[in-house]
């Protein structure tokens, strides 16, 4: 399967494409820029939704379904939102096809023309605050927690598979809050969880700040991130949380009766995480062999792969791995016995090492006689032989070592490519020439920040919100600054 593969050094976003393909995980449709994804790529966004699904129900959150076309109205009602998304919307304006009078296909009935166009959801604030509007009353309606796990649009010219696609699949959070204090706690609580899930689940490391004004979601009044970095030294950014303020409450008119007995807008918020997370996970670990999975989320954990000659030693193996199989399960480790006669155990073993299944188990008919059992690791690619009556145990602690050792691996290159910056001459070179985070001051101007885009196409991926106070000058125009923050070229 690695055959013309090219390496991450070669060409990293030839190698990031071919291997979302070769992998069976994901490739691109009939329609431009949207993409199909196949069964083990989808299986392993699957892993990601029901952890992150009982994460947002043990935070007291329940899900709902709001519709997929908004009235272009209600884009009007928040400017800045509609500003934000208005070049990425995608527009119905016709209800009904009829056939071509030239007999050649169908055409667009001009007589169904919609009385109001209706937009293909970017996201959802505003359909869902309209809803909220018949649902609030009283303080006592409040706080509302809705997730909603769907599927969105918007119009990409530059489209990457997982990372950038014109449709893509996510979960977004609408909360409604009586107070201004509850809304930023439930923003950065929401933070704190998708920061938990992408280091325990995917062994990614992140980062956690604020985004500055330019980078903030349309709409919001603070916008709170978790980056990652990439093994190329570019930035991802994997998950955002929004304070909204009042601004939808107040542009569709949501109040609620207070305690106090007063009418109030509600405070808001949104958050969410895409499909983007399979990118990051693949970018995050994956090698120049391939695919390389964290076992908390790996489709499956361990393959079993009998080697044999004659049909009889297979009927042995079997016995043997069916027993393995069940009890490993047992421990809830996700398991497949590979005993297909259409491929060779070679061919079998680099194809699950392409895929990046995190352990592999080999027994042949001399392992039988010894008791023994060949283990393959994916993410060191070593190999070791145990006694089958330990493997079970053997098993499960190689998966935990190698969900940490993936972490640790992501953390130390983190480590290693993050730069302290004091001169402007010194944040090109790295920039350009070493990637990774560059920890800067900046004056924390709107200005500055787009003329260090312009000129390096670096952006401020957040302001850390564990910063620690430092007085300093800015790197670009050398205004007083107390405060550095994380700059990068990204995704």
């Amino acid at each position: 399967m690695a055959k013309n593969f090219p390496t991450r050094e070669e060409n990293y976003a030839q190698w990031y494409n071919d291997l979302v393909i070769k992998a069976d995980m994901a490739e691109n449709s009939a329609v431009r820029g949207c993409m199909v994804i196949k069964p083990y790529g989808y299986a392993i966004w699957e892993k990601m939704q029901a952890v992150l699904d009982k994460m947002f129900k043990d935070t007291g959150h329940m899900n709902a379904y709001f519709p997929l076309l908004i009235p272009k109205s209600f884009f009007s009602k928040e400017a800045s939102h509609v500003e934000g998304f208005a070049k990425e919307c995608a527009v119905v304006t016709h209800y009904r096809l009829k056939n071509s009078p030239d007999g050649k296909g169908v055409v667009v009935d001009e007589d169904a023309k919609l009385e109001e166009e209706l937009i293909i959801r970017p996201t959802s604030e505003t359909i869902i605050w309209d809803t909220y509007k018949k649902w609030i009353q009283s303080y006592r309606d409040l706080p509302l927690l809705v997730n909603q796990w769907a599927n969105v649009v918007r119009w990409e010219m530059r489209t990457r598979l997982f990372l950038r696609t014109t449709e893509f699949l996510w979960q977004e959070g609408h909360t409604a809050h009586a107070t201004k204090k509850e809304a930023i706690e439930e923003s950065e609580k929401m933070l704190d969880v998708y920061a938990e899930f992408a280091e325990k689940w995917m062994a990614m490391p992140v980062l956690k700040g604020v985004k500055s004004p330019n980078e903030r979601f349309a709409g919001a009044v603070e916008t709170y991130c978790i980056e990652a970095l990439m093994q190329d030294g570019k930035a991802l950014q994997a998950g955002t949380s929004h304070f909204l303020g009042q601004n939808f409450a107040k542009a569709f008119d949501v109040k609620f009766l207070s305690k106090e007995n007063k009418l109030e807008y509600v405070w808001a918020t949104s958050w969410g995480v895409s499909t983007r997370l399979m990118g990051a996970l693949i970018m995050a670990h994956s090698d120049d062999k391939g695919l390389v999975l964290p076992p908390k989320l790996a489709p499956v954990q361990v393959v079993i792969i009998p080697i044999y000659r004659k049909e009889e030693q297979l009927a042995e193996i079997s016995k043997v791995a069916v027993k393995l199989k069940e009890a490993l399960q047992a421990k809830g480790i996700s398991v497949k016995f590979d005993d297909r006669d259409t491929y060779k155990p070679g061919w079998k073993f680099n194809e699950y090492e392409f895929k990046g299944i995190p352990v592999r188990l080999a027994i042949g008919p001399r392992d039988l006689e010894n008791g023994t059992i060949e283990v393959a690791r994916r993410d060191t690619l070593e190999k070791e032989t145990y006694q089958i009556t330990d493997i079970e145990n053997k098993v499960e602690h190689i998966l935990e070592q190698i969900q940490d050792n993936l972490y640790q691996k992501a953390l130390s290159f983190r480590e290693d490519n993050t730069h302290v910056v004091d001169s402007w001459d010194e944040f090109k070179d790295v920039i350009e020439n070493k990637g990774g985070f560059v920890l800067a001051h900046w004056d924390g101007t709107s200005e500055t920040e787009d003329k260090i885009k312009a000129e390096t196409k670096a952006t401020i991926r957040t302001i850390p919100m564990d910063g620690k106070s430092e007085e300093g000058a800015c790197v670009y125009s050398g205004k007083p600054s107390n405060q550095r923050v994380v700059f990068a070229k990204a995704y």
